[in-house]
């Protein structure tokens, strides 16, 4: 393990035995304090950030970006600071903590025992969400961690996790998608954060006027095992409490092969996303590169042999 990774995995490990200690109003306040920070340094987290509001909103001056960027990392460390407290919550203040609109889609869906594959991008707390999942609808279900490094760093959110009723199963390996189309099967939930995918496996997708790439996973699911498939979008208001709406289902087309039904329903996973984003963009916590247009050439797996711009 390098210095690098004994850091983070430890910088991790205090987040998790100190934060949830603390009062809510307080971690609350270390949040905000921590992400001014971090966005006053402008590091490249946060340009990206801001770039990719840019795409969101294109009409946006400058200043109303800068203005959204730091929105987004208090948003995003509100995200970090829930995550920390979630272990120490109890279920009544995991009850409390989320409001979902439109519910019926997804416990119509449990109900009539097909099993049901919530996508979500990445809005506001989804960890909070899975938690209530659990908690309120005492309804466990199954999704998937890219494996980290450290491996200990991995250890600590597949264990994290899992104490909040989730069966985590890797990214990696190759079982994953089996497992999930078992669960599945068997009327099972699956929820899986489904809004960005670089890999040569990703399907092609219109977001916001450009290409992207999203995971083909629940577009496949869905049509391998007969699941509903259900966008699912989040945000955060002035209150404590984590707002959120399921939306209707994305129907599997009647013709075409499995790779255009599945460019057809990831197409509509990401317009439902889309439209959660435009509503509220602060909440997106995407701080990473997402669109073609900002990736090197020479490094797209999807594109072999391309030379570097």
């Amino acid at each position: 393990m390098t210095v690098q990774e004994r850091l983070t995995d430890g910088l991790y490990g205090l987040g998790w035995g100190t934060v949830k200690k603390l009062p809510e109003p307080v971690a609350a306040r270390l949040g905000r304090t921590v992400a001014d920070l971090a966005w006053r340094q402008r590091g490249k987290g946060v340009r990206r950030l801001e770039g990719n509001y840019a795409r969101v909103l294109p009409d946006a001056t400058p200043e109303r970006l800068a203005e959204l960027s730091r929105a987004g990392m208090r948003s995003y460390l509100r995200y970090w600071m829930e995550s920390f407290r979630l272990p120490a919550w109890s279920a009544e203040r995991i009850r409390a903590g989320f409001d979902p609109k439109d519910l019926h889609h997804l416990t119509d869906g449990l109900a009539a025992g097909k099993g049901v594959v919530l996508a979500l991008p990445h809005l506001a707390n989804w960890d909070l969400a899975g938690a209530w999942v659990t908690t309120e609808l005492k309804t466990p279900f199954t999704t998937v961690a890219e494996r980290l490094k450290p491996e200990t760093l991995y250890d600590r959110f597949v264990a994290y996790r899992e104490g909040l009723g989730m069966e985590v199963l890797p990214h990696s390996g190759g079982s994953a998608f089996g497992t999930l189309a078992r669960r599945l099967r068997d009327g099972g939930l699956v929820c899986l954060v489904a809004d960005r995918d670089l890999s040569a496996s990703g399907v092609e997708v219109t977001f916001f006027g450009e290409t992207a790439r999203m995971p083909a996973g629940p577009a496949l699911l869905a049509q391998q095992t007969g699941a509903l498939l259900l966008p699912v979008t989040l945000w955060y208001d002035d209150s404590p409490v984590m707002r959120g709406r399921v939306h209707p289902p994305v129907d599997v087309p009647g013709t075409g092969t499995r790779a255009e039904k599945t460019s057809v329903m990831t197409q509509a996973l990401a317009d439902a996303f889309a439209t959660g984003i435009a509503e509220h963009p602060e909440d997106w916590h995407m701080l990473q590169r997402l669109w073609l247009a900002d990736l090197d050439p020479g490094r797209d797996p999807a594109r072999p042999g391309k030379a570097t711009a």
